[in-house]
């Protein structure tokens, strides 16, 4: 049996109770961390409150050289854990249909997504989110401007009066990553909300833009406002995304204004 376990948004009780009885069952467990992570923990934190001891793979241990993990869901009971819910990465889907080309069976155990805890932070509607997109880092898609994945969606999104989540980069030095959640600047880069508005500002500086940081925390803060302000300011710790709202009906620019302090002449209300 090999088990997707979702450990959701921040620390290690952020997991189901169901999760937590299936990861303290299993007889192996891995876990990958470079899709997201969670901020609020580490790897030892994780392993002491479990009672488990856990194998952290890096992207290609996971997508170019997962055999040892099916070879163990063979004979054996596996947990493979991620941030937040186990199935929004295709690199899961994959390894998943991996399994069943083997005959292993596989169970999902879900997580609390970022995208449901931004409707719920934010108080704009899950069902009036369109297609989600991710800024990467300039270095990393090597281009001039912001690129065309990024504004098409959220050109088409406004267009259709749809809300827009853009996720922000984290880059991981697979080389360097350890069997842990945190290291040193030189391991992991997070995006933060003002370089990412800062980007955005370029091509839509007027664009109301919705900071969310830290959801699943104690502490998460939101905060709205154009990009071209929100550039200027700091969020603190990570991580954090972006909302670009859309249409807004009149609950959800209360919501706004109430909990992100945005200026209602600012949005678009309908």
């Amino acid at each position: 049996m090999l088990t997707f376990i979702g450990l959701g948004l921040y620390d290690e009780r952020s997991i189901t109770v169901e999760g937590q009885e299936a990861l303290r069952d299993a007889d192996r467990v891995y876990a990958e961390f470079y899709t997201s992570k969670l901020i609020g923990t580490t790897v030892a934190d994780l392993e002491s409150h479990h009672d488990v001891d856990i194998e952290v793979r890096d992207r290609a241990g996971v997508e170019q050289h997962p055999d040892d993990i099916l070879d163990a869901a063979e004979t054996e009971d596996v947990a493979f854990l991620t941030a937040g819910d186990t199935m929004i990465s295709t690199t899961h889907v994959d390894l998943r249909l991996r399994a069943h080309d083997r005959g292993i069976e596989t169970r999902v155990i879900h997580g609390v997504t970022a995208q449901t805890a931004t409707s719920a932070l934010t108080g704009l509607q899950n069902y009036r989110f369109g297609k989600a997109t991710t800024l990467p880092f300039p270095y990393a898609h090597g281009a001039d401007g912001l690129p065309a994945s990024v504004t098409r969606t959220i050109d088409d999104n406004r267009e259709d009066g749809l809300h827009t989540v853009v996720y922000l980069d984290i880059k991981v030095d697979n080389e360097a990553a350890t069997n842990r959640l945190e290291g040193d600047e030189t391991i992991e880069e997070y995006m933060t909300a003002d370089v990412a508005a800062a980007l955005l500002a370029e091509e839509y500086p007027d664009l109301v833009g919705v900071v969310v940081a830290r959801a699943g925390s104690p502490d998460p803060l939101v905060d709205a406002d154009t990009m071209a302000a929100l550039a200027d300011r700091e969020f603190g710790d990570p991580l954090h995304l972006l909302v670009i709202p859309g249409d807004c009906h009149l609950l959800e620019a209360d919501a706004l204004v109430e909990l992100a302090g945005v200026d209602r002449a600012d949005l678009d209300v309908v």
